[in-house]
């Protein structure tokens, strides 16, 4: 019994290392205007992504059983429900007389790092004012979770909260 109260502290131990308490990069913000003078927002459309995993294990007397789990996310989705929930008014097309008013987002996956036993995705969302393509102001994050999909939508929420809630990053993860 002892033996096997040893050789379980030696794995969390090494399960701990091995993961280790890095936590995910601090948000990064630059605002080059105001965005409080804009009212209305054009998300660049973005395409779905499908990501996935699984575990397969081989049993005596039962076989190969396994699971499997996929998720999908649109990233325009998650930004655009972000937005709304913010009081800003979602545009399907660019209008020129709300042009004044009007953000255009573009939504881009900006790097890939090794973190533990995964890996993280940073996005970063560029703000353009619609009336003159000025940059208004960038946010760059970066997001872990069980699949991309999940690392997609931390990193898209992560780098919003750095926008609007003046840093406090109220989604990022517990180390």
């Amino acid at each position: 019994m002892k033996r096997i109260i040893q050789l379980l502290a030696l794995s969390a131990s090494v399960l701990l290392t091995l993961t280790g308490c890095k936590a995910l990069k601090t948000p990064i913000v630059n605002v080059y205007a105001p965005i409080e003078e804009y009212k209305y927002v054009y998300i660049t459309p973005t395409k779905e992504l499908v990501s996935g995993f699984g575990h397969t294990q081989s049993l005596p007397y039962v076989g190969t059983v396994g699971s499997s789990t996929t998720k999908s996310i649109n990233p325009s989705d998650i930004i655009s429900g972000e937005l709304i929930k913010k009081g800003y008014v979602i545009l399907p097309k660019l209008e020129p007389e709300l042009s004044n008013k009007t953000l255009i987002i573009n939504y881009g996956e900006t790097g890939r790092r090794k973190r533990g036993l995964g890996y993280t995705i940073e996005i970063t969302l560029q703000f353009l004012s619609a009336d003159n393509n000025e940059v208004v102001c960038t946010c760059t994050a970066e997001g872990q979770g069980a699949t991309e999909a999940d690392d997609i939508r931390l990193a898209i929420k992560r780098a919003l909260s750095g926008l609007f809630d003046n840093g406090k990053d109220t989604n990022a993860p517990k180390s």
